[in-house]
């Protein structure tokens, strides 16, 4: 069609025009026969007209695990919850999921299912108020303050119901109680939380000035210098004495993600493969419901050696 229009606006829209379209109609006569033509000729050399159609559900049990996309695997968790909706479990795992494909209407469904059928817990009530959230175009409406305020009143350190608690308050235009909840949430980081420059920059548009938050504590200039006085063993066991330091830290409170980068990357230096392993796997489970550090630690592994 291309070359027909440039011919014609080259050549005038004349003889060669009037050509040029009858050879446009022959094309396309030809083409309507034999591509269908080509089409069925093909199908019954490679087809199986005698075979019955698949079901969806068929396709799906047939095919195994590895090899089901996303969309085929909610599918099948749908079923299942179609068929049995009191599976807690199943509205747990599949919550989530919701929320990665952007649907954070089901998600919100889910979750309320899950806390109905498996009991309110700080992790569940808070995504149960955020799918609310997305859902609601960022707005913190009724029910999700209130999903929020049972995840504080179950886990009050809990950072995510308190960032959206704050929220709540500067978008209700309480000026004097959004910037003590802010500063309230900034003063227990420990340094390096994603959340803590959004925390900063909230204060900011509301006018207030911040410190920067320290970091998670480490080895002092003191610390260096004993080390580089001691030999080779002595440095190795004050060096173990800081990583189990670190690790029993994290084990009992907790901690941010580039703490526990932070612990993987001590753990490779001492060359235990082993404990390595063993530390790349708790950080996965702390960080189970968060995929962007769950994704951070395991390309760390991944890096390290010990990650599939």
């Amino acid at each position: 069609l291309i070359a027909a229009d440039e011919a014609v606006r080259r050549d005038g829209p004349h003889d060669k025009a009037g050509r040029r379209a009858f050879e446009l109609r022959t094309a396309q006569v030809i083409g309507a026969i034999c591509v269908p033509l080509a089409a069925i000729g093909f199908y019954l050399v490679l087809g199986s007209p005698n075979e019955p159609d698949q079901p969806l559900q068929a396709r799906l049990n047939a095919a195994p695990a590895e090899d089901r996309s996303l969309p085929e695997m909610v599918a099948m968790v749908e079923r299942r919850l179609a068929e049995n909706p009191s599976d807690g479990r199943g509205w747990d795992v599949i919550a989530p999921v919701y929320m990665r494909m952007g649907r954070p209407d089901d998600a919100a469904a889910a979750y309320a299912s899950a806390i109905r059928l498996l009991g309110s817990t700080a992790q569940r009530e808070a995504d149960f108020g955020e799918a609310l959230v997305f859902a609601n175009d960022g707005v913190i409406d009724a029910q999700a303050h209130a999903a929020f305020e049972r995840a504080v009143a179950i886990d009050a350190a809990a950072v995510k119901p308190r960032f959206y608690l704050a929220t709540a308050l500067g978008q209700e235009n309480r000026r004097e109680e959004a910037i003590s909840a802010w500063q309230a949430l900034l003063q227990d980081a420990r340094g390096g939380e994603a959340w803590v420059p959004v925390v900063r920059q909230r204060l900011a548009d509301l006018g207030v000035d911040t410190p920067p938050v320290a970091s998670a504590p480490g080895p002092s200039e003191a610390d260096v210098a004993a080390a580089s006085a001691l030999s080779e063993e002595d440095r190795t066991a004050m060096i173990l004495s800081m990583v189990d330091g670190l690790d029993q830290r994290l084990a009992d409170e907790g901690g941010s993600v580039e703490e526990w980068i932070r612990l993987m990357r001590a753990v490779a230096v001492l060359g235990d493969a082993d404990r390595l392993r063993e530390v790349a796997g708790r950080a996965v489970s702390a960080f189970e419901n968060d995929p962007a550090a769950t994704e951070q630690v395991e390309s760390l592994a991944r890096e390290l050696g010990v990650g599939s």
